[in-house]
């Protein structure tokens, strides 16, 4: 009985689930189809909202592709415009180049015809200088060097920024500017005229080159005589000789370029005369200096072959030219010998420093090497074809027969005893001529320079050779009857140089700084009145003239 009554309890419990799930089926059917129906509502609203963004794409593109077309037509134009304008620029440029050309040309033209005409007023100007007796003045500027900055005494900040600055320049190559300026003052420039100036720029090449062709004037006949001329630490000693080390100067190879008017002039001298006949030359070299108006004889030996430095005089001889008497005169062959002569010099050379120059020179430098040439009256054709005849007569006539290097003074009096030497002397007859080549010591203020004790008294005895000196050149261009040269030895050892017995050449040296203004002033002050000295013209020394037919 219960059994039955369970089944039909479950039977309509699952009756009733059954239209229950219907019930819910049929409900959740319904829902689905909102749902549906919702999603398509969406999709449409969806696809028109699209349809407008793409129509809206649509005329966007279509004005875009309008704007581009047109500013690619403007671009077009443009680039059209700009390929003609640089062609006509390219044509205008042409026309330039060709014009440009031209002018480069023209100008080349009229540099060629400047620069002949420049040597030519050039060669005229040393033709009227040599016509007058004219001494020829050249300026070299030195760079500006570490110590320019060291005042040597106390100063303001001002006035030592002052010194470090440049004051002289060479406006071109012949003209120096200085700008001279004091505190409280307005600036003004001086110039100055002279042959030649070299800037701070130019090499020992260029200064020698000016003066090489004075050389050639020896070997014509003429005496010669360059002087460097300009205050302590100017640049003088490096100009006439080269680089100095430790006071002394070092001649070498690797130093060519550097060596300066001495050592070069030696070796263009020995290269003209290599071109010469043998034996038709020699040449004789005596080098001394000027201290406290004492002359030394630098080259001079003791009994043991020892040089030393041995005080001289110097005298005046019945011809009125200056002499110093017992003067060593070495003969030498070579450029080689010559230099060695020189070093052995400037080893007994007084030097002392100061606060402008480590290695100040404290005398004149005078180097002289004289020229004989042989000729010989009737035979002087001859001399020069028979080359052995003018090795033999030169070996065996050394004439007055200088001491030759290493040669002792008896064996060079035993020598000129030869019957042989005797004969050739009666027939041949010499020609001399001499090329001075001097070094002055520098005129220095005393409150620069920083010196006391026995150096002040060579500054004293430096300052008055060199005021000697411009008295002497000064009653020369006034044409006084009397010339001092006796006030000083310098002035009297240089009477035949500076009196118009030589062409004479002035290098002045002077430093570019602001510190060195008055000496540089005095410096080219002095060179400005050397320049217009006329002393008439420079005598020549006549070679006798061969015989026709010899």
């Amino acid at each position: 009985m219960k059994i039955f009554v369970s089944i039909n309890e479950y039977q309509g419990l699952a009756g009733r689930s059954t239209n229950e799930i219907l019930q819910l089926y049929a409900a959740h059917g319904q829902q689905m189809k909102l749902q549906r129906i919702s999603v398509v509502t969406q999709l449409h609203g969806a696809i028109k909202r699209l349809k407008q963004d793409l129509k809206s794409l649509h005329s966007f593109a279509l004005e875009l592709s309008k704007d581009f077309q047109h500013q690619s037509k403007t671009c077009l134009y443009q680039v059209l415009a700009a390929v003609q304008g640089i062609q006509l620029q390219n044509e205008a440029m042409q026309k330039f180049q060709i014009k440009a050309f031209d002018l480069e040309q023209s100008l080349q033209e009229v540099t060629e015809r400047f620069e002949k005409e420049k040597q030519k007023r050039k060669a005229l100007h040393n033709s009227l200088i040599e016509l007058r007796g004219n001494i020829r003045v050249h300026c070299r500027i030195r760079p500006l060097l570490p110590f320019d900055d060291a005042t040597g005494h106390s100063v303001s900040q001002d006035r030592q920024r002052n010194f470090s600055e440049k004051a002289a320049y060479a406006a071109d190559d012949e003209t120096v500017l200085v700008k001279c300026s004091r505190p409280g003052h307005a600036s003004v420039n001086k110039t100055f005229q002279f042959e030649r100036v070299y800037s701070d720029l130019e090499s020992q090449d260029a200064v020698f080159a000016d003066v090489a062709p004075l050389l050639t004037s020896l070997l014509d006949g003429y005496n010669v005589c360059i002087m460097a001329y300009g205050q302590t630490g100017s640049g003088k000693t490096y100009t006439m000789l080269g680089p100095q080390s430790e006071g002394n100067l070092a001649f070498s190879i690797e130093e060519e370029s550097e060596l300066g008017i001495i050592p070069r002039a030696a070796q263009e001298m020995f290269r003209l005369i290599s071109e010469k006949p043998p034996g038709s030359y020699w040449v004789e070299v005596s080098v001394v200096e000027v201290y406290n108006n004492e002359i030394f004889d630098l080259l001079a030996k003791d009994s043991y072959g020892k040089v030393f430095g041995v005080k001289r005089d110097v005298v005046t001889t019945r011809e009125g030219k200056s002499d110093v008497p017992l003067l060593t005169h070495v003969t030498v062959e070579n450029a080689s010998e010559f230099l060695h002569l020189v070093e052995k010099g400037l080893q007994l050379r007084v030097t002392h420093p100061t606060l402008v120059h480590a290695h100040s020179s404290r005398s004149h430098l005078v180097v002289t090497l004289t020229i004989t040439t042989v000729v010989f009256g009737d035979n002087f054709g001859t001399l020069w074809e028979n080359e052995q005849t003018s090795q033999r007569l030169h070996k065996e006539s050394s004439c007055t027969f200088p001491q030759k290097v290493g040669e002792s003074k008896s064996a060079s009096s035993s020598r000129a005893s030869s019957p042989v030497q005797l004969e050739a002397t009666e027939k041949m007859k010499q020609v001399k001529t001499r090329l001075q080549l001097v070094d002055l010591a520098g005129s220095e203020c005393v409150g620069l320079s920083g010196v006391t004790g026995a150096a002040l008294r060579e500054t004293s005895f430096i300052n008055r050779s060199l005021s000697a000196l411009a008295d002497v050149l000064g009653a020369i261009a006034e044409q006084r009857a009397h010339i001092p040269y006796r006030n000083s030895k310098l002035t009297h050892l240089l009477q035949d140089s500076v009196g118009g017995d030589a062409k004479l050449l002035v290098m002045l040296c002077i430093s570019p700084g602001q510190k060195y203004l008055t000496e540089s002033l005095q410096s080219l002050g002095f060179g400005t009145r050397a320049r217009q000295v006329q002393r008439g013209q420079v005598k020549k020394k006549n070679f006798p003239v061969p015989s026709k037919g010899k």
